[in-house]
């Protein structure tokens, strides 16, 4: 075995170093300090000099012409240097200050927003939805697009409270950061898998799909003499694990499926704990391509906070300073059974401090 540690093999990516630019390699680990220029703008300053950051949006699920766009304009004022952010905004990165505006005014030809930095939303991170995902109950791309049409003035400007992060996840398996985001909004399936006893025995392994359920609801079973499988609906939670293993089992039901909006949640320590999202909204309906009750929601809840929070203050901070009895009335939004948590380990989630705040 060759023991090289120059060796280049096609195992693993390559070494993020080489496509720092060149500056911020120089400052790695030596940053002096870093200022807000406009929003969507920052500098960062070391020793070996200041690099530039002009955040822009992206839509995430990018077409070729969107990705040749960016690049050209990397080529042209950054040197060929950019990012991706974790939730999906472009930087571009320069060390010349005079390309700032340039790089602005090329972003504003492509009709593509600036923003993102400090107290405003950021993008929003999202999952695939109805594009790729085999157990989306909404569409996770165009939910994410209207939305981001009615608070496109809170990305481009730093007026709210604090930092305010978003996330859209299609079902509830959240392969976003739905759990930890100020406000998510949660493809929900109200209705267990409709079983095709016909084709189950011969395309799904029964062992494996009564495995795949968390909830123990699957059981396995006999009709007409042919092994199959059977829900107990009164344990099933919708999740889509079964159709995952089992193609048999399909859970979409574009009648019933919806969308809820969960609030509150945060990485980070700085003030208070981290914390995860509540249940805000139980249930609005999936009226593409425009999905107006959702966009109304979410908008009532960022105008609300943007009017009533302290500076500094993240969302669930906030709510938890007024009591969630103060957020649904300011809201408008119904308190209802749902937003009981009667889960059946629902004891080792409760905040059982004596401290409780009414």
């Amino acid at each position: 075995m060759a023991t090289d540690v120059e060796r280049k093999t096609d195992i693993g990516p390559p070494h993020y170093e080489q496509f720092l630019h060149p500056v911020m390699k120089a400052n790695y680990g030596k940053w002096l300090y870093h200022d807000s220029i406009a929003p969507g703008v920052l500098s960062h300053t070391g020793p070996e000099g200041t690099i530039y950051t002009v955040r822009a949006a992206s839509p995430r699920l990018a077409s070729t012409n969107f990705i040749r766009n960016m690049t050209k304009i990397a080529t042209d004022f950054c040197d060929g240097y950019l990012r991706f952010t974790s939730r999906n905004n472009v930087e571009f990165l320069t060390d010349k200050e005079e390309n700032v505006d340039k790089i602005k005014a090329a972003l504003a030809e492509l009709k593509i927003p600036v923003g993102g930095t400090n107290n405003a939303i950021s993008n929003v991170v999202h999952t695939q939805g109805w594009v790729h995902c085999h157990s989306a109950a909404t569409d996770a791309s165009g939910l994410v697009k209207v939305v981001m049409d009615e608070l496109a003035d809170y990305f481009t400007s730093e007026n709210l409270p604090a930092k305010t992060r978003l996330a859209v996840a299609c079902c509830l398996n959240m392969c976003g950061a739905v759990h930890a985001s100020d406000i998510a909004i949660l493809g929900v399936h109200r209705t267990p898998p409709v079983i095709d006893h016909s084709t189950l025995p011969n395309l799904c392994e029964i062992p494996t799909t009564v495995a795949s359920c968390p909830n123990n609801a699957i059981k396995p079973t006999s009709i007409e003499g042919k092994t199959t499988v059977k829900v107990d609906e009164d344990k099933c939670m919708y999740c889509g694990n079964c159709f995952t293993v089992c193609p048999s089992m399909p859970l979409s039901d574009p009648l019933n499926d919806g969308v809820s909006i969960w609030v509150g949640g945060k990485i980070s320590n700085a003030r208070t704990e981290p914390m995860f999202t509540k249940l805000a909204v139980p249930y609005l309906p999936n009226n593409p391509p425009r999905w107006p009750e959702v966009t109304d929601a979410v908008k009532k809840i960022v105008d609300v906070y943007a009017a009533n929070a302290r500076p500094f203050e993240r969302l669930g901070e906030w709510i938890d300073r007024i009591s969630w009895a103060r957020f649904f009335e300011l809201t408008g939004f119904e308190f209802t059974k749902y937003h009981l948590d009667d889960f059946r380990w629902a004891g080792t989630t409760y905040k059982r401090s004596l401290q409780n705040r009414y």
